[in-house]
């Protein structure tokens, strides 16, 4: 097991741009596109499978007993089982969120996905303002004649600074009349 910490003094908003292009966001033909997703470690096919072989063991173990005589052993284990399959079904519900920003051809495109929603907003590139919040937990504000949009949930807190500072520098950047 590892951990890492960041010291405070550590510039936070500002570091030199990687080599070759930005951190968060890649090229796309003439724009630069960022893709915020969760960070899910399991597959839903071996989310599945590990869901069969706990169905498999506490059926087996609930039989085991039943045959002894134990009858409530049974019902608490189809419980137990019928709660776990809600739970991996919340988390599959939003195991695909994500944020999609997308900027070229003087248009900034955000479009989030949550639980099944999608919203999708698009901004006139010179009129964006990215805005942090003075909380260190607190999203990236995109603002624009008035519309409002927070970015940034799928990025570590401490990471969220430096894409916005990506957002700013790409904003100023980016020709106008480039497409995405």
């Amino acid at each position: 097991m590892s951990a890492s910490t960041s010291h405070a003094s550590w510039p936070a908003a500002r570091a030199a741009r990687p080599v070759g292009g930005w951190r968060f966001g890649v090229v796309a033909g003439d724009g630069v596109e960022w893709t915020l997703k969760r960070n899910c470690s399991i597959t839903p096919a071996q989310l599945l499978a590990a869901y069969a072989g706990l169905c498999v063991l506490s059926l087996g173990v609930a039989g085991f007993f039943w045959m002894q005589g134990a009858r409530l052993v049974m019902p608490f284990a189809w419980c137990e089982l019928l709660a776990v399959a809600m739970a991996l079904l919340a988390f599959a519900r939003h195991a695909g969120d994500r944020e999609r920003i997308a900027l070229g051809g003087g248009r900034l495109l955000i479009e989030t996905t949550d639980g099944g929603r999608v919203e999708r907003i698009e901004f006139a590139q010179d009129t964006v303002r990215v805005e942090t919040g003075r909380d260190e937990r607190s999203l990236i504000d995109l603002t624009s004649r008035g519309e409002r949009i927070a970015v940034g949930r799928h990025v570590r807190p401490e990471l969220r600074p430096w894409l916005a500072a990506e957002l700013r520098d790409a904003l100023r950047e980016q020709p106008r009349g480039a497409t995405v």
